[in-house]
């Protein structure tokens, strides 16, 4: 409430001094008070690690809502399930491929194994349908092999995909793993342990990587509550099989057994990395040369030799006798 209001209101002058006085001193106590209290960096930061962890490990265990789920997605469930497709070991194994290309959720297992039980029989007879509409006077015998080739489409095509899938996302994990070591070597000489340096490097790389973000805070979750935590640094070296993840699961678990000072060994580590990025950028820029050759060849010499030899063709047509 302003001033002209207070006195608006038919308070006298003294009054709104008075009341304007204990105001200021209500303010002056409450701030006193927040200053003097003690100031428990370490139990805010404990809660704020333990808000985190709740929040990704939601993000891992239940991803998804029940309640968000179509009919189709139930009612291809339950088909999956009479089948036991869920529990076999080829359910296992794209499971694990799901998980690589960064679809854990149940969901994307059902509607994964939908695809490659309808996909051959729906490509197999659109192609079967659609070749004799676009092409008339076809032999049978190239209606069934269309049919053949359609159905062998739609039975690797999920496949492919997710492996397309899960190179892509290899790859833009090895982009900021350099960073992300950077990062990691930080956090440890700053005293972190190695689930708290997990935790803060995927929240500061997650911006910049969302892919490795979301590894790293699975991981540091893992470590958390599974009894074995060299499974958890194993977890991560499974979802994603890359050379460079392999490297630094091994130099980890290598630091959990031995006693290894984290910083220095994560030091070498990512000079190693950033070693290597530069020797494949300097593999890309020697390779440049012969690549370049082809299109040199095809879209610049032709009009080198027209603009060199056009003139004297010219000048030597124009001088032979008519």
């Amino acid at each position: 409430m302003n001033p002209t209001a207070i006195l608006s209101l038919g308070l006298p002058g003294e009054a709104f001094i008075e009341f304007a006085a204990a105001i200021a001193n209500f303010v002056v106590v409450v701030m006193l008070y927040r200053a003097f209290l003690p100031n428990d960096a370490m139990n805010t930061r404990a809660r704020a690690h333990a808000r985190r962890r709740r929040e990704l490990r939601a993000q891992l265990l239940s991803p998804t809502r029940s309640g968000g789920r179509t009919k189709s997605v139930v009612a291809v469930r339950g088909l999956l399930e009479r089948l036991k497709l869920t529990r076999s070991e080829e359910g296992r194994k794209a499971a694990e491929l799901l998980a690589r290309a960064g679809w854990r959720t149940p969901d994307a297992l059902t509607v994964f194994l939908g695809m490659r039980l309808a996909m051959p029989v729906g490509m197999g007879i659109l192609v079967f349908l659609w070749v004799p509409a676009m092409f008339h006077g076809l032999p049978p015998v190239v209606h069934g092999l269309s049919a053949l080739a359609g159905v062998t489409a739609g039975a690797f095509g999920p496949s492919v995909f997710v492996r397309n899938a899960i190179t892509t996302r290899g790859q833009k994990i090895q982009k900021g793993l350099p960073d992300a070591l950077d990062l990691f070597v930080i956090c440890a000489e700053a005293g972190l342990s190695l689930e708290a340096a997990l935790t803060r490097v995927a929240r500061e790389i997650g911006p910049n990587s969302p892919e490795l973000g979301d590894e790293l805070g699975l991981t540091a979750i893992e470590l958390g509550f599974l009894p074995n935590r060299k499974d958890a640094l194993g977890n991560l070296a499974k979802r994603v099989d890359t050379p460079s993840v392999r490297g630094l699961v091994n130099t980890l678990a290598q630091t959990e057994k031995y006693g290894t000072p984290l910083a220095q060994a994560l030091r070498v580590l990512a000079g190693e990395f950033r070693n290597m990025r530069m020797m494949k950028a300097e593999e890309k820029a020697a390779r440049l040369p012969a690549i370049l050759t082809v299109p040199m060849i095809i879209f610049i010499l032709p009009p080198l030799f027209v603009i060199l030899l056009g003139p004297a063709i010219i000048q030597v047509l124009a001088a032979l006798p008519k």
